[in-house]
């Protein structure tokens, strides 16, 4: 149990009960993220059917990022935990050099 003490050191958490709620959040929002993206995929029309298969994988891939920065947002607000993805998408977005966007 020394990883969830240092874990919950490194992000900050006081209470396991914020962990596992944390956790719930991440599941959450992975799994949702997968299921929308193919609904999203043939919204915007792009099919597996008429796309070369080295396009559309990458495309995918590509789609699920974003789609799962917002889902976490909206997920963690719903479970009372913005303030907490809020600073996490942020220190993760800055790593990818958006960092000037949220000074």
């Amino acid at each position: 149990m020394k990883w969830l003490n240092n874990l919950k050191a490194k992000w900050n958490i006081q209470s396991n009960f914020q962990l596992v709620i944390i956790f719930i959040v991440f599941g959450i929002t992975g799994t949702l993220s997968v299921e929308v993206r193919d609904p999203i995929l043939d919204f915007i029309g792009l099919k597996k059917e008429v796309m070369n298969p080295w396009i559309f994988i990458p495309l995918k891939l590509l789609l699920i990022y974003p789609v799962y920065q917002i889902l976490i947002l909206i997920i963690g607000t719903i479970f009372g935990q913005f303030k907490f993805f809020w600073e996490f998408e942020k220190k993760m977005l800055s790593k990818m050099g958006f960092s000037r966007f949220f000074n």
